[in-house]
């Protein structure tokens, strides 16, 4: 049989059709396989395909079984279908990936698998209240800030917001944020990056999805001594919708159907100190509206005991809101 110009690509079309065409339900039989290849311009013998199986089974280590009911298939691969089902679900959800990214994404991830298994992954995740970033080069931005983190590097980027009439504006006249990045948190469905902020000598928050034109500088960090003072875990549950304000030492009171909600916020190392029908406990909280906020939606069932000056602003906070409807 004459070969074609494309022979000598036979054995990367044929990894190609296995993982395009089969999988542990869906195989081909020798004949399919010549008559895929020949799709290629490659002209295929019986003896040849049943050689080339073998050496991607010996050479390779491909996973590719044979029955006489399927043919060949592959049948085992980085991301088995469940994993991918699992991934595809998570990128549709997540809210700080743009719709259109999502959907580029997905179908990067559904060329993993055979395309009769890339079909069960279009799936349509409803999560409630889901609004998705309008920011497409937010992926790209958690890439540069990594990268700055790794090579001890300062960063600058713009910093957008919102108008009343829906009009997104650059903060500071568009002057460009220069910032030491330190860690990137996960915090309600945001990234937030916390950085030592090199105008103000601060550590301050910023939300990744609102920075554009994200850079490395050739300059090294600034404020390790700021943030060596941090411990992540109880730094990221003290901060209240990535807020910052004067990190306070507050002691609250709460009824005993609060315990699940506070070991979720501050996790299983914070002490319960039993007390009547409830307990006591302390945190150390960045004290900001967005932690009054917290607190008062579980009403009477928790309460701040001190400082006492603390709860004196919650108080102060409660009755600027209550004029709003005198």
């Amino acid at each position: 049989m004459p070969k074609s110009r494309n022979q000598k690509l036979k054995i990367p079309y044929l990894i190609e059709i296995l993982r395009n065409k089969t999988d542990e339900e869906h195989g081909l039989n020798t004949g399919e396989l010549i008559r895929e290849l020949e799709r290629y311009d490659i002209a295929a013998e019986r003896k040849s395909v049943y050689d080339d199986i073998r050496l991607l089974q010996d050479c390779l280590g491909m996973a590719v079984e044979h029955d006489k009911s399927h043919g060949y298939r592959l049948t085992e691969r980085e991301f088995d279908l469940p994993e991918l089902k699992m991934l595809v679900d998570a990128v549709q959800s997540c809210r700080f990936i743009s719709t259109s990214k999502s959907d580029e994404l997905i179908q990067k991830l559904k060329g993993l698998t055979s395309e009769h298994h890339a079909r069960e992954l279009q799936r349509q995740v409803t999560v409630k209240n889901r609004i998705k970033s309008m920011n497409n080069t937010t992926i790209y931005s958690i890439d540069t800030i990594h990268c700055a983190i790794l090579h001890d590097k300062q960063i600058s980027f713009q910093y957008w917001g919102w108008t009343a009439k829906k009009e997104q504006i650059p903060r500071h006249e568009g002057k460009k944020y220069c910032v030491s990045p330190w860690m990137l948190l996960w915090d309600d469905e945001y990234y937030y990056l916390i950085a030592f902020d090199e105008a103000s000598k601060e550590i301050r928050h910023y939300r990744v999805d609102r920075m554009r034109s994200v850079e490395e500088r050739s300059e090294k960090r600034n404020g390790r001594e700021e943030f060596s003072k941090i411990d992540v875990a109880e730094y990221s549950s003290g901060v209240f919708g990535m807020f910052g304000g004067n990190t306070t030492h507050v002691t609250f009171s709460c009824t005993s159907s609060m315990a699940d909600v506070v070991l979720d916020r501050f996790g299983k190392d914070v002490m319960l100190v039993p007390e009547g029908d409830g307990f006591k406990f302390h945190a150390d909280i960045n004290v900001s509206p967005q932690f009054f906020g917290w607190v008062a939606s579980f009403g009477d069932e928790i309460k701040i005991l001190s400082p006492a000056d603390t709860a004196a602003q919650f108080k102060a906070h409660l009755s600027e809101a209550l004029k709003q409807y005198e």
